[in-house]
């Protein structure tokens, strides 16, 4: 089979792989679309394990079932989860899934950039689902990190009627627009460097967009009644992004670092502004189950709109302009990979 590798963001070539053989427990998936996520570009982060195989947001129909499978038949169509916690270690227990050992050493084989993805027992399990006949494999795609966008929303305590900023509109940003507006948000304003992304933003329900910089929290002021935001969700990986959100949130409110920064990068807090106003500070990372199929339902319902997002849709063969678009940025936003063309 066909598999996009990479080596460095400049360098994702299309290889030659055997199929992986299906054991007891085990599916075959062939994979009819695989999204490339932002950090799937995080040379930093995925260059020390290269050569490999990326790609984590995928959906595709079963064209084997091992031994013991029950709840899948060859021809179900399905979306596949790579990360998937254990469910009884002490942080599973407490609900903290994403700090599991399990969750974070779990995958497919060998990557959602290949024709066909090997799912390992427990990811079978607790890790795979049905994907609704209304549901097209391009909007499968979306389900992982729009998991990861509930879970951040979940732990930072969301509320109906809170006002939410959020710093950066590309995927991440534009699913926590979507999602909140879902959820019952008051006022949504995004925030980018890009007239376009604010643009999508906009169409996509934000009600306030305003370019990154400059006095950031009184601009704000002034479009939404002298008030902060109740929820600032920082999607650039930016110190400067996340410098702006600790300014732009009420008293009593919550910033959530959904975007990480290099592991050697640090930021010098206003920690004396956040004590005396009550400012939480609180990071997500990865969608469990139930976010998962909350972000099944939320599609189903079409309360995600994901046409306006998808902005490329490649063959394997393009593989590598697919990196250079996502690398880049620019105008654009999601990148679907087409393994079957």
């Amino acid at each position: 089979m066909r598999v996009g590798m990479y080596y460095n963001n400049n360098d994702v070539r299309l290889e030659e792989m055997d199929v992986p053989e299906t054991g007891p427990g085990e599916l075959l998936v062939r994979i009819e679309a695989s999204g490339i996520c932002g950090s799937d570009v995080m040379e930093w982060y995925r260059i020390k394990k290269a050569p490999l195989v990326l790609g984590h947001e995928v959906a595709g129909v079963v064209a084997e079932v091992g031994k013991g499978v029950n709840r899948f038949r060859v021809g179900d169509r399905v979306v596949v989860t790579h990360h998937v916690p254990c469910n009884t270690c002490r942080h599973c227990l407490k609900g903290n899934y994403s700090v599991c050992d399990t969750l974070r050493t779990t995958n497919f084989v060998p990557g959602g950039f290949a024709e066909y993805v090997n799912v390992p027992q427990l990811n079978v399990d607790r890790g795979t689902f049905h994907l609704p006949d209304t549901l097209s494999f391009e909007d499968g795609t979306f389900v992982e990190p729009l998991a990861c966008v509930l879970r951040g929303l979940r732990v930072s305590g969301f509320q109906p009627g809170q006002n939410v900023m959020v710093i950066g509109s590309g995927i991440s940003g534009l699913l926590h627009i979507q999602a909140a507006k879902a959820m019952g948000a008051g006022t949504i304003c995004a925030v980018d460097i890009s007239d376009s992304r604010l643009g999508i933003a906009t169409a996509l329900g934000a009600d306030i967009a305003l370019k990154a910089g400059g006095d950031l929290p009184q601009r704000f002021r002034e479009k939404s009644g002298g008030i902060l935001a109740d929820l600032v969700a920082v999607c650039a990986g930016a110190e400067a992004a996340i410098l702006d959100g600790i300014r732009s949130v009420e008293r009593g409110g919550t910033l959530l670092i959904f975007a990480p920064l290099m592991p050697d990068r640090t930021i010098a807090l206003p920690v004396w502004d956040m004590w005396r106003e009550g400012i939480k500070i609180t990071t997500s990372y990865a969608g469990p189950p139930q976010e998962l199929l909350q972000a099944i339902e939320l599609l189903a319902a079409g309360r995600i709109e994901t046409g306006k997002m998808v902005t490329h849709r490649l063959g394997l063969g393009e593989i590598a302009r697919g990196f250079e678009l996502v690398g880049k940025g620019g105008k654009s936003i999601k990148v679907i990979i087409e393994p079957q063309k």
